[in-house]
């Protein structure tokens, strides 16, 4: 029988469960679809309730993950075929070409330095340019650049080649080819994390038509010492410093036209982010329209009393109607009325407004799990049926953890791997 693990997404959920997994002894290959490992998490400035910087928890665990003797990386990689039954399944991985020699590329960046070719930053949600040849992030693991072939001069029109001329390493490879890997494994697991809603689809909420209206996740990039604006709080119409700042939750979620569901981290994220523009902003008043405050995790409930005691967080049970430009493009408008006072609409002037989305499972997820032959619940999560081992997905052998099942913070996402990696030895002990 074979001692191998597919793990699929390499966020800390993937990450987790491959250093638990691989630690029993058995061989894990960890396939992530982007050219580093770290997922969505890497992306955060800090943590809830905590406030610990997102980065010093996970570069350690991406750090070991590649150098554990046990856990072979596939990034930039996908899972293009799946035959077999547990516990024999033949998992095919596709590795795309990055146009790089990993063993020769020192990631030294000069090859980033001289490109000429400017492109959106994926990884800074849009709010900064990268080049065709580049580093997803400073931590990234691997430490190895990645041609973004589609944009590259050199491969679409035959013209440039400035990176190949500065690489000392000689590392470029612009007729490199993908590469498909058979993997003979015993267990599969489903870790592919989640994306942002699309607000941009809800035109009242000004994404997209508003300069000043951003995400989340854009937010966190912007507090982020690594990020866009090097950690200056700044909005981006001007690039001046914001006085009063709104957040609107459930997004997109909690609609029975849109996600029915709640997504779990949103009221503890935006009370965390009304925390942190603090530090950025001393005077910075922040307000937070939210429809039920639900700090269900362990500190949670205290974590939102100390934002509105300490750090004068207005919290107005609300779900605005709509939000225009105030200014030209500069500030926002914010239209509301109170839920359970009186049904008078409110329009109130922010000069930033932060909205929180809500989170979905990743792209591609549905595809894979039909590559898989899993069911999908109603909501497009991972359907987990049996309660003795909630976990297992509809196929034995193919386990489940994090957002690829259902919304949960950082904390249940770790719990819930190596939950997975005890499953999976009690699985293949049976069968031994």
């Amino acid at each position: 029988m074979p001692k191998k693990v597919v793990v699929i997404g390499g966020g800390i959920a993937g990450i987790q469960a491959c250093l638990d997994i691989a630690d029993m002894g058995y061989e894990v290959h960890l396939v992530e679809r982007t050219p580093s490992i770290g997922g969505r998490m890497a992306q955060l400035d800090k943590t809830f309730p905590t406030n610990d910087c997102s980065m010093c928890i996970l570069s350690p665990k991406m750090i070991m993950c590649a150098g554990h003797e046990n856990i072979k990386l596939h990034t930039y990689s996908e899972v293009e075929g799946v035959s077999g039954e547990f516990p024999r399944l033949k998992v095919r991985i596709r590795e795309k070409a990055r146009h790089i020699a990993l063993n020769r590329c020192t990631g030294c960046g000069d090859c980033i330095t001289k490109c000429p070719v400017k492109v959106p930053n994926e990884f800074e949600e849009g709010l900064s340019i990268r080049k065709a040849i580049y580093l997803p992030f400073p931590q990234a693991v691997p430490r190895k650049v990645t041609i973004d072939a589609e944009h590259c001069r050199m491969i679409t029109e035959k013209k440039c080649g400035v990176c190949k001329k500065v690489c000392q390493a000689g590392a470029i490879d612009y007729e490199q080819k993908d590469s498909l890997i058979d993997i003979d494994a015993a267990a599969i697991v489903v870790a592919t994390g989640f994306d942002l809603f699309d607000a941009s689809a809800l035109r009242q909420y000004g994404l997209g038509s508003c300069k000043d209206v951003v995400t989340s996740l854009q937010l966190e990039r912007i507090l982020s010492a690594a990020g866009p604006t090097s950690g200056h709080l700044l909005r981006p119409s001007d690039k001046k410093e914001p006085r009063k700042l709104a957040f609107i939750q459930c997004v997109g979620s909690r609609d029975a036209k849109m996600l029915p569901y709640c997504s779990s981290v949103c009221c503890m994220y935006a009370t965390k982010e009304s925390i942190l523009v603090r530090e950025h902003v001393p005077d910075i008043e922040s307000t937070i329209f939210y429809m039920d405050m639900r700090a269900t995790g362990k500190g949670f409930q205290e974590f939102v009393n100390r934002a509105e005691k300490q750090y004068s967080v207005r919290y107005l049970r609300s779900r605005p109607a709509s939000l225009q430009a105030a200014h030209g493009e500069s500030g926002v408008l914010v239209t509301y009325e109170l839920v359970g006072g009186t049904t008078e609409q409110r329009t109130e002037e922010f000069d930033m407004v932060v909205l929180c989305p809500g989170l979905v499972p990743s792209s591609g997820s549905e595809a894979l799990c039909a590559l898989l032959r899993i069911e999908l619940d109603k909501d497009r999560f991972v359907k987990m049926p049996n309660w003795k081992h909630p976990i297992d997905s509809s196929r034995k052998g193919i386990l489940v953890c994090g957002f690829a099942g259902e919304p949960m913070d950082i904390p249940d996402s770790v719990a819930q791997a190596s939950g997975v990696a005890a499953r999976i030895s009690e699985l293949l002990q049976a069968v031994a």
